[in-house]
């Protein structure tokens, strides 16, 4: 692997050199030798499980804990940082793309506090399938390069195997790194660190009259666009704080997320997330409020003159439910099949959505289902619904809609995935690499959501919800 370090190069004073604790015994259970090809990485010869544990630094890496804070469910904490990830460094592609690899649960650093900086195996794991799920289902994401068991036991609710993960990134750049030295008042670092992301992310805004001020409309670009697609796959991401909002526009931290089964607009997954702040329906909502957070702290960028900058900032911020409206009506145009542009399409989404209140209407099939809708057969819509008349009128405005759409059912099912990471089956996986070492459901269960739109004959059973929905679910962040 040949190293660019040009964090570490450039950035003297935003992160911590550290090197990762040695796992006793590592493992390597898996490795994605399709992403390593895609980043050009000859891993022939490299003792992979000790690279990947953290156990054996490779050439040209500059290990680095990344300084940042962070609004956590609201509240501000002006140190948080990496607590239990150590980026290795930066790769070039083979088609010229600067990529972050990173490890996450490699051990304390001197951002951790009280933390010990390690991973459980079903952490890992949860991340390994959904980041790979995401990637196959076309939204902007971090992705699993490798997961490692260390040979060590983590203490959490219960004893755990410890487990490391490798994951890639365009970059680790979050809100909550603005934030850190905006709250310090350190306003050149804070001006290096915005220099540094705009040549990374956005080099067109170097150009422009004020490239500050472009760095926070193409962020909330990128997060508008990220959080449509969420929407669209009835995603929750379940812990949306600015820490975990990333400047490339990528979905980072897959601790308390998932994909909600039947369709539920306050539908909320995570355990910690008592008071719904993260819900599905609130997304959009959350999104403009961490960017607002991140206008924040380019204010003393943006114009010397602050009333000045927070005027400007401010018109960006006011501009993002239109722009995140923008892009939610081209993704559900999209999902619905539609070539065609109408004025009434917003409505005739919204009403879609709103026959399924109250109908434990499963999300992802119901979708699926609005393609043989467009072949003339509306039985398996109606089938999904407890009063199947409840969607008859909205089938009509449908009928009529795609008259003048002749190519709608194809296009459904290319845009519609046949197979999502459902929590039960993610479940089954973990606990029979946890409590067995058995790590063939995971296996199988990758191999399919990676190939989310083609008909696997024979898994059937892997596009269905559970036959008994437990409102109870909760999912958790794993430190």
């Amino acid at each position: 692997m040949k190293f660019d370090n040009t964090y570490f190069r450039d950035l003297s004073g935003l992160y911590a050199p550290y090197d990762a604790a040695v796992a006793p015994d590592p493992k390597l259970i898996k490795f994605n030798h399709a992403l390593a090809d895609e980043l050009g990485l000859d891993v022939a010869n490299l003792d992979l499980a000790s690279i990947f544990s953290g156990a054996l630094k490779p050439d040209g890496a500059d290990t680095l804990a990344q300084a940042y804070a962070g609004h956590q469910f609201g509240g501000f904490s002006p140190q948080l940082g990496d607590g239990r990830a150590l980026l290795l460094g930066e790769i070039i592609t083979p088609d010229n793309k600067r990529i972050d690899i990173q490890l996450k649960g490699s051990g304390r650093t001197p951002f951790s506090r009280s933390g010990d900086g390690k991973a459980g195996l079903g952490p890992v794991l949860r991340e390994y399938l959904v980041a790979e799920a995401m990637h196959a289902l076309g939204v902007p994401t971090t992705r699993a390069l490798a997961a490692v068991t260390t040979g060590e036991r983590v203490q959490r609710e219960t004893a755990q195997t410890g487990a490391v993960l490798t994951r890639t990134a365009a970059s680790h750049i979050r809100v909550g790194t603005f934030q850190f030295f905006a709250a310090r008042g350190e306003t050149e670092k804070l001006k290096q660190l915005a220099d540094y992301t705009i040549n990374r992310h956005y080099p067109d805004a170097i150009n422009v009259e004020n490239p500050y001020l472009e760095l926070l409309k193409s962020a909330a670009n990128a997060q508008a666009y990220l959080i449509a697609k969420w929407i669209g796959l009835g995603f929750i991401h379940g812990v949306m704080n600015t820490d975990n909002v990333t400047l490339s526009g990528e979905t980072i931290d897959y601790g308390p997320c998932a994909f909600m089964d039947h369709y539920d607009a306050n539908a909320v997954f995570s355990s910690i997330d008592t008071q719904g702040r993260y819900a599905y329906a609130n997304q959009p909502l959350i999104a403009r409020w961490n960017l607002a957070r991140l206008a924040e702290s380019l204010i003393p960028l943006i114009n010397t003159d602050q009333d000045i900058a927070i005027t400007q900032a401010t018109e960006i911020i006011e501009t993002f439910s239109a722009l995140y409206e923008t892009h939610w009506l081209t993704e559900m145009r999209r999902k619905f099949g539609f070539e065609i542009t109408q004025d009434d399409d917003a409505d005739l989404f919204d009403t879609f959505f709103e026959t399924m209140n109250d109908n434990m209407v499963d999300f992802t099939l119901a979708f699926r289902a609005l393609a043989d809708l467009a072949d003339g057969n509306a039985t398996p819509l109606r089938d999904l619904y407890l009063t199947p008349s409840a969607t008859d009128a909205w089938i009509k405005r449908f009928e009529i809609r795609i008259t003048n759409e002749p190519n709608a059912a194809q296009n459904i099912r290319a845009a519609n995935p046949i197979y999502i990471p459902r929590n039960h089956l993610i479940e089954a996986a973990l606990k029979a690499a946890q409590t067995d070492g058995d790590y063939a459901q995971f296996e199988q269960l990758l191999a399919i959501i990676t190939n989310p739109f083609s008909e696997q004959p024979g898994k059937e059973v892997y596009a269905k919800p559970p036959l008994m929905v437990d409102p109870s679910y909760k999912t958790f962040c794993g430190t």
